[in-house]
Order: structure tokens, then C-alpha cells, then sequence
């Protein structure tokens, strides 16, 4: 008889994200290892932010989250997802952050 698939053998669900929730603001200027992302439509449409990006991070072996509406974040992630986990710093330029 044929054996009937596990529904963990062929779902695709992505693992949560989880850690203390930070500010941006707490975290720019210092070294932080990504460690994963999710992207979502925004639930605030304020300026251009059509998408929410909720960044999973490490600061000294401690996991940690922010949620921001970045373009350029949002962007940089989506080019350079495949190198996660990577170490960066966010820094505030003018009117926007950015990952150096």
C-alpha cells in the first residue's frame, strides 16, 4: 500500500522570526550579524513605504528584530539575501538608512 505523505514533507512554510523587538534607531552605528528577513505589505502607507521589512539580527550572540519601511533597505536585502548571514552596520544617511 502507498504510504501517505507527511504534511511537514512537502510544506514550505517559512520558520518564524523571532527575538526583543529594537528600534532602528537603537541599533545604527553598530556591527550586526542578519541572520533573516521577512518582507510584508506595510499596514501603515505613510510616505512611499509600501512594504515593511521585519529584520532578524545578532549583537553579541543576542537575537533581535526591527520593523522599518525602508526602500533601501528593503531593496539591498532582496539583492543580497543570498549571502545571509552577513555582518553590516545601518547607517542613517540624510533622509534614509542603508547597509554598510
Amino acid at each position: 500500500m502507498n504510504e501517505i505523505p507527511r504534511f511537514s514533507d512537502f510544506a514550505e512554510e517559512e520558520a518564524a522570526l523571532s527575538g526583543e523587538k529594537l528600534k532602528i534607531e537603537d541599533v545604527i552605528g553598530k556591527e550586526i550579524i542578519i541572520t533573516g528577513y521577512r518582507i510584508t505589505k506595510s499596514k501603515y502607507q505613510k510616505r512611499d513605504a509600501e512594504e515593511c521589512l521585519k529584520l532578524q539580527f545578532a549583537i553579541n550572540s543576542t537575537t533581535y528584530v526591527l520593523f522599518t519601511g525602508s526602500n533601501v533597505l528593503i531593496e539591498q536585502i532582496k539583492k543580497y539575501q543570498d549571502h545571509i548571514p552577513f555582518c553590516t552596520i545601518i547607517q542613517s544617511v540624510d533622509k534614509f538608512f542603508t547597509f554598510s
